[in-house]
C-alpha cells in the first residue's frame, strides 16, 4: 500500500477565485447546476451552496464585518470531502461500493452503488449527494485517476496561492505544522489544525488550518461515527421491543379474560 495521501488547506491564503471548483468540475466532468445558469445564493459570493453529488469542491465566503468597527475580515475556505481514516460512509455502506484505495482516500464506485442515500446520512461534514445524472451516491474521490497515473489532484494542481497543498499526509502534517508556528509568531494566535490529528475519526486525510471556531466555518466540531449511536440506538430498540411485547401480553389476556367471562385482574 502507498503512502497515505491527502489535503492541507491553509485557509489564510485562500483568495476565494474558485479554480479549484472549475478544476475539479472540467477534470470529472460534473454537470452544471441550474442548467448551467451562474447564479448567485445570497450568501456573498458563493453561487455554489455547499457539496453535493456535482460540486465536489465548495469555497466558502464568510464576512466578518461588524458594524461597529473597521477591522472586519473574510475568511474563504475550500472545502472538500475529508477522506476520514475512520470514515462513517464506508462503514454504512450495504452493497460495497465505498472503498478505502491504496492511497487511504475514500471512493464511491458508481457502478456498485445502489442509490440508497445510507452514506449521505452518515457522514458527519454533510459532503455526499445523489448525482442526478448517474442516480447514484458521489463525492471527491481525491482524483484516484490523476493519482493511480502519477498527477496531482486537479484541485491542487489549479489553486494559484497553494492553499489547497497536496502530498502524503506524513510531510502535509510537517508543513502545517510549521505554518501554524510561522502565524503565531506573526501574531495570528488564532491559527490552529482542524482533524489534522488522531482525535477526530482517525485523522483527516483533508485536514485544514483555520482561524475561527469550526462552526464558524460550518464544520462540525466533534463529528462523530454512526457506529457510537449504535449501542444506545440498540438499547432503545429493545426496550421499545419489550414495551411492545408485555403490551400485547396484557391485551391478550384481557381479551381472553373477556370472551371467557372471567374478572380481569
Amino acid at each position: 500500500m502507498a503512502e497515505p495521501m491527502g489535503f492541507f488547506t491553509d485557509t489564510t491564503v485562500c483568495i476565494g477565485c474558485k479554480a479549484c471548483e472549475v478544476a475539479c468540475k472540467q477534470w470529472n466532468q460534473l454537470p452544471s447546476a441550474n442548467g448551467g445558469l451562474n447564479t448567485l445564493s445570497g450568501d456573498s459570493y458563493d453561487n455554489t451552496r455547499r457539496l453535493d453529488g456535482i460540486h465536489w469542491r465548495h469555497v466558502k465566503f464568510i464576512e466578518q464585518f461588524p458594524e461597529s468597527r473597521q477591522d472586519g475580515r473574510w475568511l474563504l475556505m475550500s472545502d472538500v470531502c475529508k477522506h476520514c481514516v475512520h470514515a462513517g460512509c464506508l462503514e454504512v455502506c450495504p452493497t460495497g461500493a465505498i472503498i478505502r484505495t491504496e492511497f487511504d482516500t475514500v471512493v464511491i464506485q458508481s457502478n456498485a452503488c445502489n442509490g440508497c442515500r445510507d452514506c449521505i446520512g452518515a457522514c458527519p461534514f454533510g459532503v455526499i449527494d445523489i448525482n442526478p445524472v448517474s442516480n447514484t451516491a458521489q463525492k471527491c474521490t481525491l482524483c484516484y485517476d490523476r493519482l493511480q497515473g502519477g498527477l496531482e489532484p486537479a484541485c491542487s494542481k489549479a489553486c494559484p496561492t497553494k492553499s489547497i497543498q497536496f502530498g502524503t499526509i506524513r510531510e502535509l502534517h510537517t508543513k502545517a505544522q510549521a505554518r501554524v508556528e510561522q502565524l503565531h509568531q506573526a501574531g495570528e494566535n488564532r491559527a490552529y489544525l482542524y482533524g489534522a490529528d488522531e482525535k477526530m475519526l482517525g485523522g483527516l486525510n483533508s485536514f485544514y488550518l483555520l482561524v475561527d471556531k469550526p462552526e464558524v466555518y460550518r464544520l462540525p466540531p466533534d463529528p462523530k461515527l454512526p457506529s457510537r449511536n449504535l449501542v444506545p440506538g440498540s438499547l432503545y430498540a429493545l426496550l421499545g421491543a419489550i414495551m411492545v411485547g408485555l403490551g400485547g401480553i396484557f391485551n391478550f389476556r384481557n381479551r381472553s379474560a373477556s370472551q371467557s367471562g372471567e374478572p380481569r385482574p
